[in-house]
């Protein structure tokens, strides 16, 4: 499972020129997911994510995390974060997993987030959506499960 955790101060996404997901401050997260990835796997690296504190506190430190913020998050599927570029020009997206695994993990991701008391907004899974954003600071923090 890979994320990519930006902090914005709003982000949303747009399908067919109609906005299907939209928050103010808190994370836009892009998330990918291997065919090796499990349940146990995706909360492991969901309450990571939402564990890190990356917002400021009173003193300008980066000691804040999403819950004390209140913040939102904005989740986007996204099989490319499993590109492997090694060969040709042509990225190859053989490590990313099949929609019959990836959907029923995004689902639960995803369900997981607002179990852990945070609202989410979504995109759609296989969509072209749009996406827009304003990275604070910019922040931007890759999760990978293979190496936490």
């Amino acid at each position: 499972m890979k994320l990519v955790i930006q902090r914005v101060t709003h982000a949303s996404v747009s399908i067919d020129h109609k906005i299907n997901g939209k928050i103010e401050r808190g994370y836009l997260v892009l998330v990918g997911f291997s065919s090796n990835d499990t349940i146990d796997i995706m909360k492991k690296v969901t309450k990571k994510c939402i564990d890190l504190r990356i917002f400021e506190d009173e003193a300008g430190k980066m000691n804040l995390s999403l819950q004390d913020v209140k913040g939102s998050i904005l989740s986007v599927s996204q099989f490319t974060l499993y590109a492997d570029c090694k060969k040709g020009r042509r990225p190859s997206f053989i490590a990313a997993a099949r929609p019959e695994i990836a959907i029923p993990l995004y689902d639960a991701f995803n369900c997981y987030i607002k179990e852990q008391g945070i609202h989410v907004e979504t995109g759609i899974f296989g969509a072209d959506m749009k996406v827009e954003l304003i990275n604070d600071g910019p922040v931007t923090i890759i999760l990978d499960s293979e190496e936490l």
